[in-house]
């Protein structure tokens, strides 16, 4: 997996990779909302706790796939107010390392499918192949690092 994080031409840009190449199988999580494993809200009018949430939801669904956050190649945010960029944002930063940020694009929407929810998120996943041991999910492969452009 390469993180192109700012190659030449681009703007800059904080918290995501202009492009993240990559081969093998991908694994496509559906937009996760801010439900708890009983299916109770967690965190109503209050964008960060959402947010939250919704990592450890793609966290949850990711593993079953054989995959982690580091793994993520796109996320797609859905956003229902601009005004709630920054809390999402610092949140992000607590699940997403800031040296190899995957690829993103983030939208306001004038409501998700319950009234309540905030913010909700998609994600595209490289899988890994068995790595030293047999270990489903990780490569052996060394990450090819940043790209040297940035």
């Amino acid at each position: 997996m390469r993180h192109h994080v700012h190659p030449d031409g681009t703007p800059p840009v904080t918290g995501y990779s202009q492009a993240v190449s990559f081969t093998g199988p991908m694994v496509v999580v559906s937009g996760q909302v801010p439900l708890d494993a009983d299916g109770h809200l967690v965190g109503p009018d209050d964008v960060r706790a959402q947010t939250r949430q919704v990592f450890h939801n793609l966290r949850a669904a990711l593993a079953a796939a054989g995959c982690d956050l580091s793994d993520v190649v796109k996320l797609t945010v859905f956003l229902t107010a601009m005004g709630d960029l920054a809390d999402f944002r610092a949140v992000r930063d607590e699940f997403v390392d800031p040296a190899r940020p995957p690829a993103a694009s983030l939208v306001q929407v004038s409501g998700l499918v319950h009234p309540a929810f905030l913010v909700e998120i998609e994600a595209l996943a490289a899988v890994r192949g068995p790595g030293p041991g047999g270990d489903p999910g990780r490569s052996g492969e060394p990450d090819a690092g940043p790209d040297p452009g940035q």
